[in-house]
């Protein structure tokens, strides 16, 4: 009796769980049908499926909205860059021609001098006195030249004595020459004209013909010295533009034209010396400063110019990617020199095509796109130092 009410009691479990069952999975299709609903998984040719017009339709996907900017047509410049120096047209150092004591000092440092302007005088008493003896001789030699003519003339003298006092006048001539020129150059003048600068001696001093006096030198124009790679020798012309600035007007920029090329590469550095001349008319520009200079070697001005930004670099090749009627065209690029913000390229994208600059990272050829203007464009030159590659 006992094994009969078990039988009875386990027998309807089976199909209890075949019920259960049953429910859930019809349960999970509702809900799987409702969220694919949802979701876009399946296609409807109702209004709200997005399957009539105007809808992206069942497989298509959305256009993506990406920021672009026109390929411009500019000017590029090919240039060197390189560091240098401002040097002076004209530099010395005077030094005096006489020896002596110095008796005046007619200069203020950083006064502006003619060419032949006097600047220190040389004590040349001395001097003086020997001229007024040499003269005194010379006098007398021409005294006796005369009266030996009249001699000779009279056959009273010799061919022998008349070359000799002839030979005597001329020596006191070139004695009393060789005094009026130390006389004139026991005052020191300013070789061409300048700036004085600083000096190194005081009235009194005594000094010789190696005592440094003070320093002048031209300051307008002034010349731009800048060392350029060897590799760059065959570029390099007369006549070229140099644009450089230095740290004591930060914001602005000189320039100057080169009319130095140095014919021997320096073996040290391997670079060539370059010098150009800048106008100066503020004498802003201070022998010595320190420039940082860009030397244009060639011009294009009909290159295709693309934002920096644009270009997306690959391992074996640079990519831009164009919008063609609405759609990404995957470009491999050839690019040329670079600048500030753009980028010349010399293959691969036309002047007026739109190219992506925002959201490279998820573009596919052919995929659907929404362009949308930059906002802040770069501008459109582009000069550089970078040799293009």
């Amino acid at each position: 009796m006992t094994d009969s009410m078990t039988d009875l009691d386990e027998a309807p479990r089976p199909r209890r769980r075949g019920v259960v069952v049953a429910v859930l999975v019809t349960v999970i299709l509702v809900v799987a049908a409702l969220g694919g609903r949802r979701f876009g998984l399946f296609g409807s040719s109702g209004p709200e499926g997005g399957g009539g017009q105007g809808g992206p339709g069942m497989g298509q996907m959305p256009p993506m909205p990406v920021d672009v900017d026109t390929a411009r047509q500019g000017s590029v410049v090919d240039a060197v860059r390189a560091s240098g120096r401002i040097e002076a047209v004209s530099a010395v150092d005077l030094r005096p021609d006489e020896q002596g004591r110095i008796t005046e000092l007619m200069f203020e440092e950083g006064q502006t001098v003619a060419a032949g302007t006097p600047l220190v005088r040389i004590d040349d008493a001395m001097l003086r006195a020997q001229a007024e003896r040499a003269s005194a001789d010379r006098d007398l030699a021409r005294q006796q030249l005369e009266r030996v003519r009249r001699l000779r003339a009279d056959n009273a003298a010799s061919a022998a004595d008349l070359e000799r006092v002839e030979a005597a006048a001329r020596s006191a001539d070139a004695a009393l020459a060789v005094l009026a020129l130390q006389i004139e150059r026991s005052t020191v003048r300013a070789p061409f004209a300048g700036v004085v600068g600083q000096r190194f001696v005081s009235a009194g001093d005594y000094v010789t013909t190696s005592t440094r006096l003070l320093t002048l030198q031209t300051t307008n124009p002034q010349r731009a010295v800048i060392e350029v790679p060897e590799r760059y020798a065959a570029d390099l012309r007369r006549g070229q533009s140099v644009e450089f600035t230095v740290a004591a007007h930060p914001g602005r920029t000189f320039r100057a034209l080169v009319e130095f090329i140095d014919p021997v590469v320096q073996s040290e550095s391997r670079t060539i010396v370059v010098k150009a001349r800048a106008p100066n008319p503020g004498n802003r520009l201070k022998a010595g400063m320190f420039i940082e200079a860009r030397l244009a070697t060639a011009t294009r001005p009909g290159a295709v110019i693309v934002p920096e930004d644009a270009v997306q670099p690959l391992r074996t090749a640079n990519i831009v990617w164009a919008v063609v009627d609405g759609k990404a065209s995957r470009r491999v690029v050839q690019l040329g020199t670079r600048s500030a913000g753009v980028v010349e390229v010399v293959s691969g994208v036309r002047a007026g095509e739109l190219v992506v600059v925002g959201g490279l990272e998820r573009m596919q050829e052919g995929a659907p796109v929404a362009p949308r203007p930059r906002t802040a464009a770069p501008s459109d030159s582009a000069s550089s130092g970078l040799r293009p590659r």
